[in-house]
């Protein structure tokens, strides 16, 4: 599993105990290639949100293993893996989770400032300027249309060059329009950038825009295949 940039090995993760446990990941073993786009799909209960916040450090898996470019997740202390999650692994949300009194410029920088790091300023105006954000790096959340916010927090999941994006419903708050755009740009993002995207979608439109699709049901992976 260490060609791939995340994947999961036996991964099990059981909420609850006893009678009422229940069991929301059973043995999955599945792989994500680097520079690509993946999507995981499946009816709501299959596993595929919590299979992603286990692979992206947000969850704590009951067994198995949970690796990022080798790095198994599951055996990194709590300070280890929120470094891992802040220098190596990049969000794209279905709320857009945007800070309100932050503008544009401040949300994208948010990861950087946190990690009292330098700015890329190189790195940052090509981003910018690729995802059409330039015009609006002054403006705060509230004066961006939904497509503009989704826009800013895919910037912001690219800023730090991650070794993997993690997209959940990134699209869930989008009408038709602005989904195609924003599921444009992910592709963008693989095709230019070289980016890792593993995207969570219930939409079969959302997902023909991946490489691989990957099916889950009942906590378990039922299909993997080129889109």
């Amino acid at each position: 599993m260490n060609n791939f940039a995340s994947a999961a090995t036996d991964l099990v993760k059981v909420y609850g105990s006893g009678a009422t446990a229940v069991r929301a990941l059973d043995g999955v073993t599945v792989g994500f290639r680097p520079a690509a786009f993946s999507a995981i799909m499946g009816p709501s209960g299959s596993g595929k949100s919590t299979l992603m916040h286990c692979l992206a450090g947000l969850d704590t898996a009951t067994s198995g293993a949970a690796l990022l470019r080798g790095t198994d997740l599951t055996r990194l202390s709590d300070t280890a893996l929120t470094r891992v999650r802040r220098d190596r692994i990049g969000f794209v949300f279905q709320a857009f989770n945007l800070l309100p009194t932050l503008s544009a410029e401040q949300n994208v920088l948010l990861p950087v400032t946190l990690a009292d790091r330098k700015v890329d300023r190189v790195w940052f105006e090509r981003l910018v300027e690729v995802l059409g954000l330039s015009s609006r790096l002054s403006h705060r959340p509230s004066e961006l249309s939904g497509g503009q916010q989704q826009r800013v927090a895919l910037a912001r999941a690219l800023v730090t060059r991650p070794e993997v994006v993690f997209a959940d419903e990134p699209t869930g708050n989008l009408d038709s329009r602005a989904s195609a755009d924003v599921l444009g740009l992910l592709r963008q993002a693989v095709r230019e950038f070289g980016q890792t995207i593993v995207m969570v979608t219930h939409d079969d439109r959302a997902a023909s825009h991946a490489d691989v699709v990957v099916r889950m049901a009942d906590g378990r992976v039922v299909e993997a295949v080129a889109a």
